[in-house]
């Protein structure tokens, strides 16, 4: 039987990299706009919609990056934040994610002369908020959230620090984003040499517009916990019956390292041809640690219920892929491993078991 996007809406489903500032609402952006006095292409908020998927729709990762100055704009106050933290909560319980990881880089939100604690506070409660709103309406989800450094600055000791700082109140881990070409992740060693001797956890943006030095980096010098995207891995695999996996692609799949992969993003930013060429399937197939992401719900105008739904059609997934996916994502997840295991087997398993049969 076909799976509908509705039926996909209704099963749990777990988020590992989704941007805060890439998933707001068209219209609170036009509100926030005004109250900043910060100008839009548009004050339309169906026509906004439309305009930041076409923007971000070029096939380059630096063009769809240009989009996110009129996200960040408006989200330079403590109330902004709390507020576009409050409803990304419960834009994804509605869409029936019960665990997410959303990530945002705090050194980005400082042109109103807030402090970065004050960002991070302001950003946990609004997730906080929405979280209570989304358990009373039957939809609960836990959100925790990422702290992302800039990779072309210069401030990932401070964001790692800053992120410790918060690990008990809300911040589950660290992450460093922006443009790869020009920027390895080892010009920010130290941050996460400081990360693993606090035993705190890490993702890096890694083999998405950059290709296998930036994996390599991510994993042998720094130690990335997760790949942000590794979508790239592909490079290092040979097409062939079986295909043969090069010594990195073997390492990242036997140590089971998670690909945060987010296909819609790669189509938009050109690491993909299309869905149905996305390197997920090969990836699937070969049993590497597969996650589905969304990457940026505004820009790419999608949701996890749509990137699952894209999946199912172009590669023919049933519930049992959907679960699978699923799984790894929260197995993957950086909450403590009796915390992820109880969503796995009390929320993930019995809902998939119905329709699996």
């Amino acid at each position: 039987m076909a799976i509908s996007y509705e039926d996909i809406v209704k099963v749990p489903k777990a988020l590992l990299h989704d941007h805060l500032d890439g998933g707001l609402r068209p219209a609170t952006i036009v509100e926030l706009a005004a109250e900043a006095g910060h100008e839009l292409p548009t004050t339309d908020p169906e026509a906004l919609g439309r305009w930041f998927a076409e923007a971000a729709n070029s096939g380059s990762l630096e063009r769809y990056l240009e989009t996110f100055a009129h996200t960040v704009a408006v989200m330079q106050t403590g109330p902004a934040l709390r507020r576009v933290a409050r409803e990304c909560a419960l834009d994804l319980a509605a869409d029936g994610v019960v665990y997410a990881e959303v990530r945002f880089a705090p050194e980005q939100h400082l042109e109103q002369n807030l402090t970065l604690d004050e960002v991070v506070d302001a950003v946990v409660t609004g997730f906080r908020e929405g979280s209570a709103l989304a358990a009373e309406a039957g939809t609960p989800i836990r959100v925790g959230t990422l702290l992302t450094a800039m990779r072309h600055a210069a401030r990932s000791q401070e964001i790692a620090e800053l992120a410790v700082r918060h690990r008990d109140t809300g911040a589950v881990g660290f992450d460093i984003a922006g443009a790869e070409a020009g920027f390895p992740p080892t010009r920010h060693l130290d941050a996460f040499e400081y990360l693993q001797r606090e035993n705190f956890h890490f993702t890096i943006h890694a083999g998405e517009a950059f290709g296998l030095p930036s994996i390599w980096q991510a994993i042998q010098w720094c130690g990335a916990d997760r790949l942000g995207h590794g979508v790239r891995i592909v490079d290092d695999i040979t097409p062939g019956n079986p295909p043969m996996l090069g010594r990195l692609a073997a390492y990242v799949r036997d140590k089971r390292i998670p690909l945060e992969l987010c296909p819609s993003s790669n189509v938009q930013t050109g690491a993909a041809a299309s869905i149905a060429d996305h390197p997920i399937g090969l990836l699937r197939d070969l049993r590497f640690r597969v996650t589905v992401n969304t990457d940026n719900r505004l820009m790419s105008g999608t949701s996890m219920s749509r990137e699952m739904a894209l999946l199912v059609d172009a590669f023919g997934y049933g519930w049992k892929e959907l679960q699978w996916f699923t799984i790894n994502a929260m197995k993957s997840a950086f909450i403590p491993f009796d915390e992820r295991l109880k969503i796995i087997d009390e929320v993930i398993k019995p809902a998939y078991a119905k329709l699996i049969g």
